[in-house]
Formats: structure tokens, C-alpha cells, sequence
């Protein structure tokens, strides 16, 4: 192997490097990084009004529930990663769960073949929704404000409305068939139009205002039990749905202890299964360790060509392993232990690549949307929580709730359908992550915070379905091995490999044609993407102040509020 960067590769990173900011701004009491102005507002106000940062989480998670609907919600669910400032680690799962009445081949036609549009749209593809016990539990555990007033923000968005920015007036346009077939009949539901949204259109939303009232006023019963979830119900029954009011009555989100790994003198906490984010992200971190990632310059070939290789083998041991711990057992410890690691790289070679079809996963001893959205917040204290929640596809099922004014999400299509058989985020899966009731479905998603010499160094984490994990990853080592300043952290190109299919996905910029013409000589097929994952990560400075950085790059209304 050897330390490879050609002209024009060089000549791209000297272009790319300044376009950049060189410093960022550092704010000493606490920062919020969401991607919506309007939420990372609510969670610095709540920093700024004497909440810690697990307060800012509970209002910035319902306050996105408003200002960002394609993602952000009260019918969905995700995960959260936790660093108190004694030095305590949690995590959260308020993971969705399978109803009662879901069976392992609830999505397969009469010929056994996967129907997608059962798992993806429509009643039938929605789980139980987690993120109100979520945050629930988060409060009472964590939070030092009253639960009242970290709702009052959000009510206050819903009742006055959100001013659409251009994106997310051009994001409801574009799916409004989708929304329209999955709501007919419905009169005045928020999100629906005859003609189209515009930029400056004030989007209100008053039957989520009465909804939120009730989960400021009863807490979790607000939304589990009672009027919330007679609407719930209702929707069910009225369209072929199988959720029922005992499957919301008896959901409850899950206290787990954190995945930990190290990355050349940094300690690693990140999300343990059912996310699949956390095993993933320390095999490759180890993977990288083992072929001397640092060894080589960003973009070269030998670092795209062995990233590449250690994905993978992961992705091959995420579709095989990973599932609900709860239902079925998960070698977690198998599948990050340094011997089966090193082994499991091995036979990674520099002048031919591995065909992802011989690529099989790794052998363990058992005893068994892209829309997502991340915020990251840090407080004076220096709480740090790291939150990945999400609907799964924009707009979840496309199912709004009559009288309740929120989108139900499609969870159930992050299920193996079939062994074998990708999602819609080309993700493949066995018997592991097969359909049961009331198991959690497996996820990608990677909150993950970072420390180095026992101080907090770094807060991430992104949206985008299968991308998460690759993102997160690379921005750990852009930060570690690249040395990169927290801009060019975020802004930096990306890639992704997921096993299957057998491709490598890059952003536009970051590949010379010097590069690329030796990736394609080896046979990687390249296919470039505008953009792959979303990050939101706030940065310590040695002098402890925080750095919020937004990937307003990808996305333009990503935000930071600090003070």
C-alpha cells in the first residue's frame, strides 16, 4: 500500500478547502443543531431560559414535529444517546414496535413475492409510534423544567403557523399525489392543497395545536390513551389498519446500555440494537484502524478503495445479525470483538476488489427516509444528547390522523418483508429482523457522541436511511484522521458502499478522474449523488466552547442557535 493523491485531486481539496469558513463561531453556554431554524430556536431558548439539554431535546423533538413534518414527529420514533455532565452514558430506544395483529409475511402476494406499496403507504405500513413515551421518559429521567412549558413552543408554532422556506414548500409539492392518495375523503387536513405551496406561505396547523395541548396537559396519556388515541384508532379501523388502542396503551420505550468503542484515543457512544448504527459504526472505526486509514490523504484512492472494502463486510453482517435484541439474540459482542474483526478484514487487498456477491457474512457463535432528521445539543453543564428520530419516508405512510394533524409513519417496510429482499432503501435483511409482534424493526440510525481524554469532543449524527452510518463514520475520522476543522468536517464529499447492491454512491465533487478511472480499473461501479446524509454536530473547542455546525450544504434549512 502507499500514499497516493494525484494534481487534480490535490488542486479539487485546495478548492474545496476554501470555500470553507477557516473558524467557526464558538458559543461558551450551550448550542443547538437541528435541521430547522425554528426548532434549533426553541431548543436554545429552552438552554437559555434554564433548561439543561435534555429539556432543549423534549421541546426541539416536538417543536420539529411542527416545523418540519416530513421528518420531524409525534407518530414515529428514533433514538437518543446521552452523556450527562458526570460522566454517565445512556441510551433511549423509543423505537416503533409491530402491532399485535402482524404476522412474518404480512407483506407477500399470493406468489410469496414482496408487495411494497403494503409496507411503504397506507395504514398497514405504519408501527406503534414511540417518540411521545420517548420523550416522556427522557423528561423524567433527565429533565429539570416542567413538562408544560417545554410543549408551549410548539403549540405556539402550530396555532401561529410555520412560514415555508423554499425547500420545504418545493418537498410538500412534490409529494402531494402521494399525500392526496392516502387521505381521500378528507376534509380540511393540514398539508393538502388544491394549488400549489409557495415559499412565504404560512402553513397553520390547529388540530395538531389541540394535540399537543393534550400531550402538555396528560403527558403520555395525551397521546396513548384517551382522544389521541381514539383518532389513532379510528384511522385504523375505517382503512384497513391493524393498530389498536391496546397496542398504544401497552407501548413503552426501552432504557439500553450504550454500544462503547475507542478510535485511536477517543471513546466512542453510540446506539446499540435494534439499531444496527452503533455495531456498524465500531467495526468500520476498527476496520480503519486496522488498515491505516490515517496513513492516507482524503479522496485518494486508497481511501475511498478500502472504506469501500470495510463496508462491505459490515453491511453483509448488519443484513445477517442485527435485529430487536428483545425478540431474538444478537452477537453484539461477537461482531466487535478485535480477533473476529481481524479476521473479518483480512483478506482486503489493494490491487483487486470483492465482488459483494462473494461476500458473505461473517461467522459468529450464538447461543442466535432517506428523511430521518438529527439534532445534536450540548448545555452549560456540558449534558450533551445526541437524538435520530424519523417518520422513515417523507411524510412516514403519507396517512394524516383526522382530527389530530400528524403523519403516521411507515416503520414496518425497516422489517424483512422477506430474507433476501431489499427496502426501499436497498437495505437487505434475514431472519433476524423478520416481522413479529411487538418487536422493535431494525434501523440504521447512529446517534453517536464522542469523547477524547474523558472530555466531550463531539456530537453527531445524520439522517439518511442507509447513508447514516457511512456518514457518521467518515465525519469521525475527517475529524480524527483528516484533521479537519468542524466546517470542513460537515462540507467534506461523501460516499457510500451498503453491500448490496454492488455500487459505491459518491457526491459529485469529491472524485478526480484520476481517481475515479482506478476505482472503475478495480470494478467498482460509481454512481454519483447530489448529496448522502445530512449531518448536525456541535464540536468542543480545547477552551470548552461549543461549535454547532449545520450541513446547510445538503441542506439549506439546517440551523445552529447557541449563546
Amino acid at each position: 500500500m502507499f500514499k497516493f493523491l494525484s494534481t487534480i485531486s490535490l488542486a479539487l481539496l485546495f478548492v474545496f478547502s476554501c470555500n470553507v469558513p477557516t473558524k467557526s463561531k464558538s458559543y461558551p453556554n450551550g448550542v443547538v443543531v437541528t435541521a430547522h431554524y425554528l426548532a434549533s430556536d426553541v431548543g436554545n431558548q429552552i438552554l437559555k431560559d434554564g433548561g439543561n439539554a435534555f429539556d432543549a431535546a423534549v421541546a426541539v423533538q416536538f417543536a420539529l414535529a411542527v416545523a418540519y413534518p416530513r421528518a420531524g414527529n409525534i407518530a414515529g420514533g428514533g433514538f437518543a444517546v446521552i452523556r450527562t455532565s458526570n460522566g454517565e452514558y445512556n441510551s433511549l430506544d423509543f423505537r416503533e414496535t409491530a402491532p399485535q395483529a402482524a404476522f412474518e409475511q404480512m407483506y407477500l402476494d399470493e406468489n410469496g413475492d414482496v408487495n411494497s406499496d403494503l409496507s411503504q403507504k397506507g395504514h398497514l405500513a405504519v408501527g406503534v409510534p414511540g417518540s411521545v413515551d420517548g420523550m416522556v421518559k427522557l423528561h423524567q429521567k433527565y429533565g429539570k423544567m416542567k413538562w408544560e412549558a417545554l410543549l408551549e413552543p410548539s403549540i405556539k408554532l402550530a396555532k401561529d403557523g410555520v412560514v415555508l422556506s423554499e425547500l420545504e414548500a418545493n418537498k410538500l409539492n412534490d409529494y402531494q399525489d402521494q399525500i392526496k392518495s392516502q387521505n381521500k375523503g378528507k376534509e380540511s387536513v393540514p398539508y393538502l392543497r388544491k394549488t400549489l405551496f409557495e415559499e412565504g406561505d404560512t402553513l397553520r396547523n390547529i388540530a395538531l395545536a389541540r394535540t399537543l395541548i393534550r400531550i402538555k396537559t396528560n403527558g403520555r396519556n395525551g397521546f396513548y390513551t384517551g382522544e389521541t388515541s381514539d383518532l389513532i384508532v379510528a384511522e385504523m379501523q375505517k382503512n384497513g389498519g391493524i393498530i389498536t388502542a391496546k397496542d398504544l396503551e401497552k407501548y413503552h420505550s426501552v432504557w439500553r446500555k450504550p454500544i462503547l468503542g475507542n478510535y485511536r484515543g477517543h471513546k466512542l457512544i453510540s446506539m446499540p440494537p435494534p439499531s444496527s448504527g452503533g455495531v456498524a459504526l465500531i467495526q468500520l472505526l476498527k476496520g480503519a484502524e486496522q488498515c491505516q486509514l490515517d496513513q492516507y490523504d482524503f479522496g485518494s484512492f486508497e481511501h475511498i478503495h478500502s472504506v469501500v472494502e470495510l463496508e462491505r463486510r459490515v453491511y453483509a453482517d448488519r443484513a445477517t445479525w442485527l435485529g430487536d435484541p428483545d425478540c431474538c439474540q444478537v452477537p453484539t459482542a461477537d461482531l466487535i470483538n478485535n480477533e473476529y474483526l481481524k479476521n473479518r478484514f483480512s483478506n482486503i487487498s489493494m490491487t483487486a476488489k470483492t465482488n459483494s456477491q462473494d461476500v458473505k457474512a461473517g461467522c459468529v457463535e450464538l447461543i442466535e427516509s432517506f428523511e430521518t432528521t438529527h439534532f445534536s445539543i450540548v448545555d452549560s453543564e456540558g449534558n450533551a444528547i445526541s437524538v435520530t428520530t424519523t417518520l422513515n419516508g417523507n411524510y412516514g405512510s403519507k396517512v394524516i390522523v383526522v382530527g389530530g394533524g400528524f403523519f403516521l409513519n411507515n416503520e414496518m417496510d425497516d422489517f424483512s418483508s422477506k430474507p433476501g429482499i431489499p427496502n426501499q432503501f436497498g437495505l437487505v435483511g434475514g431472519a433476524a429482523n423478520a416481522i413479529m409482534p411487538g418487536k422493535r424493526m431494525l434501523s440504521s440510525m447512529t446517534p453517536t457522541i464522542v469523547e477524547k481524554d474523558g472530555r466531550l469532543f463531539m456530537v453527531l449524527g445524520s439522517p439518511g436511511g442507509s447513508t447514516i452510518i457511512t456518514s457518521v463514520f467518515q465525519n469521525i475520522v475527517n475529524a480524527i484522521d483528516f484533521k479537519m476543522l468542524p466546517q470542513d468536517v460537515v462540507d467534506a464529499p461523501r460516499f457510500h458502499s451498503q453491500w448490496l447492491p454492488d455500487e459505491v454512491y459518491v457526491e459529485n465533487e469529491l472524485l478526480s478522474e484520476e481517481v475515479l478511472a482506478r476505482l472503475e480499473f478495480l470494478g467498482h461501479k460509481i454512481k454519483k449523488q447530489p448529496r448522502i446524509g445530512m449531518m448536525a454536530n456541535v464540536f468542543v473547542t480545547d477552551s470548552g466552547e461549543y461549535i454547532g455546525i449545520a450541513d446547510s450544504k445538503r441542506h439549506k434549512d439546517s440551523s445552529v442557535s447557541g449563546y
